[in-house]
């Protein structure tokens, strides 16, 4: 499976992303301030910039990406709204969102590994795309493994988004509703990602 192997920090400090916001609280770095970048993007750097920013978050690579971009252009209403929503939707985002993980990167893991049913079925698949009314739950067998129990109680402070309905202490989490634009946890221009795959 192909995977993006650039070091966090250096990624995320490229593209102007915070790391402690991203759960990496221990991955900030002062090495080469400022650097040789050039100060002035062109309008090409703006919007490539601002789909690699959304693609590092969610941990999506292209072909992926322009998948949800498509599915998005087809979905009625903003299609860059729409490319947002749907990322927001991925299971592996669910799991991070509701406080199943730490970072993204780990939802992911976890759930390729199994650690989560959907309605009270297993499902692997980071990129399954959750809807309303679904519920996500840690399994029984793994809800009594040392690893989950630290991460729900180190976890148990953070308020999930509106649009899920969590209860930490029985490691479930419920889509109450889709998720909107305004439930985007960090900020991008996602109108030069559709200018940049409008070309």
């Amino acid at each position: 499976m192909a995977k993006n192997t650039q070091p966090i920090a250096k990624r995320y400090k490229a593209l102007g992303i915070s790391p402690a916001a991203m759960g990496y609280a221990k991955k900030e770095t002062n090495r080469n301030p400022g650097g040789q970048m050039r100060k002035k993007k062109s309008e090409y750097g703006l919007q490539l910039t601002e789909k690699q920013k959304v693609k590092t978050i969610y941990g999506v690579l292209e072909k992926p990406f322009r998948k949800y971009y498509e599915k998005a252009m087809k979905m009625e209403g903003i299609t860059g709204e729409n490319l947002l929503i749907l990322c927001e939707r991925r299971l592996d985002n669910v799991a991070f969102r509701a406080g199943f993980a730490t970072t993204r990167r780990e939802a992911r893991q976890l759930v390729s590994h199994a650690h989560f049913t959907v309605n009270g079925k297993k499902v692997n698949i980071p990129s399954y795309l959750v809807k309303a009314g679904d519920v996500i739950a840690i399994s029984e067998k793994s809800m009594s493994s040392v690893k989950f129990k630290g991460l729900l109680e180190a976890n148990a402070s953070l308020t999930a988004p509106a649009w899920l309905s969590v209860d930490s202490t029985k490691g479930v989490a419920t889509v109450a509703a889709m998720p909107k634009r305004e439930d985007i946890d960090y900020e991008v221009e996602e109108h030069l990602i559709v200018e940049l795959y409008s070309k």
